[in-house]
């Protein structure tokens, strides 16, 4: 199966250049990506520090004069490109990086013409944005690794430590519950390989790393609301984990 190609597109006056690096790894697990854009007015001196992580993740920045004081020039800019992108027929997806909800109706258009779309943006930004994608990912959980033996500590405990993270609130914990009944079997198993992605399409910003835990199957431990059950799959080692409401 071919590699995803995807257009990483972002607006440098609503994100800061400190995450790029990891989050340039974070798009790399999702696919190929062949088209790396950044837009702003470069002439202001504010933006200097993004010199070197540019040439440092070979990101194109594009020219944007503010033409008008309190206007973000940059957005329109980076929503032709994406249209011409789009029509070009070079990628199979999109990944939109702002914290900006300027950028909803892209997210929408994008997705009704058939592109997956991931969204990355500061914890602020606007909930429109967040749905409008199919997955959104917050920069500041992307230079949180927490230690796989350690996280189920994280559960009931909220550390910041300038990260997001944050305790499992009952509503995460029944969205959770609810979806795993939504997919179960007669018998009450869910396999662990479908729930994941079964959330997301209800809360795009779901994301077990939100609150310290490095995988979906961590967090489903430390609820200790479900019966785990590895089987067999048939095919070498693989195992599939299969969960049930206790």
């Amino acid at each position: 199966m071919a590699e995803e190609k995807l257009a990483v597109l972002i607006d440098a006056d609503n994100v800061s250049y400190a995450n790029v690096r990891e989050m340039m790894e974070e798009i790399s697990k999702y696919g190929n990506p062949t088209i790396k854009r950044i837009y702003a007015d470069w002439t202001k001196p504010s933006l200097s520090g993004w010199k070197n992580v540019l040439l440092e993740n070979a990101i194109t920045p594009i020219q944007q004069y503010s033409y008008t004081t309190g206007k973000n020039s940059s957005d329109s800019a980076l929503i032709i490109d994406a249209m011409d992108i789009l029509y070009s027929e070079k990628v199979n997806g999109f990944c939109i990086v702002s914290s900006d909800s300027d950028f909803t109706r892209l997210a929408t258009r994008l997705r009704e013409a058939g592109m997956t779309v991931i969204g990355f943006g500061e914890k602020k930004t606007p909930q429109p944005f967040i749905s409008a994608c199919n997955k959104f990912i917050y920069l500041e959980i992307l230079k949180s690794r927490a230690p796989e033996g350690k996280v189920e500590k994280k559960v009931a405990k909220s550390k910041t430590d300038g990260e997001l993270l944050k305790k499992v609130d009952q509503g995460t914990v029944q969205l959770i519950i609810e979806s795993a009944s939504d997919l179960a079997d007669e018998t009450g198993w869910t396999f662990l390989g479908n729930l994941g992605n079964f959330i997301l399409k209800k809360k795009p910003d779901f994301d077990p790393r939100n609150y310290g835990f490095p995988k979906l199957l961590p967090l489903i431990r430390a609820l200790k609301k479900f019966e785990i059950d590895e089987r067999e799959s048939g095919q070498g080692n693989i195992r599939h984990i299969y969960l049930k409401l206790k």
